[in-house]
């Protein structure tokens, strides 16, 4: 049994580096092509890699999916396009480093949504609010200036929206199929990406094959093969130890910004980075029972 849950814990550890180098793929996908272009083309190769998966899991002996797995994956691909293209915006205008740990905020931000759900938020979580925050002011607002950058407050909103999509999967993971679920979303957020990607760039097939290479990263490996590792991985592991794995997803993107597009950071910045990663992990920690619902 350990040894299978070292195993899975590798498998984590494999899938958080994903997802973290996922970010220069998006940035460097973006030399060629608009971020709705982007988050359309990588949201639809995501669903049709999960086809497979599905298939062979037999989930289409019953038909494709029930109606509260249409509901739930279509209410999940809207939160997700909306977050994806703050997301993928924003960082036209900021490191892959900073997107990485500011996006990395929804684990703080979920437990203060979940006062809306009529759950309690202990001491230890408002605390990690506040250390976040002043890692966010290092990590974002040079010294001497008390503005938010564009493309940082961008990226802030998306991992607010984020965390939105995160509380919606929560409603509706447990009544249906999750492969299914995520594959529905992700065909939802291509087409609604599609609509501004129409108005707003210039699509072309070109282009598109001009960024195909960071287009199928984050599209078969970022959406495809990390969500079912993640979804098999997860099995056999304690949730706060794969919660703990899966914030290495920051670290590695700072690390990948760095050595492959060579985007380092100040000192100033990388303590706001320490700050941060440290409430982020002390926020996955597990609390009494009794400090998370109200009476």
């Amino acid at each position: 049994m350990k040894k299978k849950q070292l195993g899975n814990s590798l498998l984590l550890l494999l899938t958080a580096t994903i997802w973290g180098s996922a970010f220069v793929a998006q940035s460097v996908g973006m030399e060629h092509v608009g971020p709705f272009t982007f988050t359309f083309a990588r949201s639809i190769i995501g669903g049709i890699v999960l086809l497979p998966c599905i298939l062979l899991l037999g989930k289409w002996k019953k038909g494709f999916a029930t109606k509260v797995e249409w509901i739930g994956g279509i209410c999940c691909g809207i939160a997700l396009c909306v977050a994806s293209n703050f997301q993928q915006v924003g960082m036209q205008y900021t490191t892959v480093g900073k997107a990485g740990f500011i996006t990395a905020l929804y684990v703080v931000l979920v437990p203060i949504f979940g006062i809306f759900m009529n759950k309690r938020v202990s001491l230890l979580i408002w605390g990690c609010v506040a250390v976040s925050v002043a890692g966010l002011y290092l990590l974002c607002i040079p010294a001497g200036a008390f503005v938010l950058a564009f493309g940082d407050l961008l990226v802030l909103l998306c991992a607010v929206l984020f965390s939105v999509h995160i509380l919606v999967i929560d409603h509706f993971s447990p009544k249906g199929d999750g492969v299914v679920i995520s594959c529905i979303q992700f065909f939802t957020c291509g087409v609604l990406s599609g609509i501004p990607m129409l108005f707003f760039e210039n699509p072309s097939v070109g282009s598109m094959l001009d960024a195909k290479w960071s287009i199928l990263y984050a599209g078969v490996l970022s959406s495809g093969v990390a969500y079912t590792l993640q979804v098999v991985a997860q099995k056999n592991v304690n949730p706060t130890v794969a919660s703990l794995i899966m914030c290495l997803e920051s670290v590695v993107a700072v690390l990948a910004g760095w050595m492959i597009l060579g985007q380092g950071m100040s000192s100033r910045e990388i303590w706001g980075c320490v700050l941060m990663f440290a409430a982020i992990v002390v926020a996955q920690l597990p609390v009494p029972e009794k400090t998370k619902e109200r009476d």
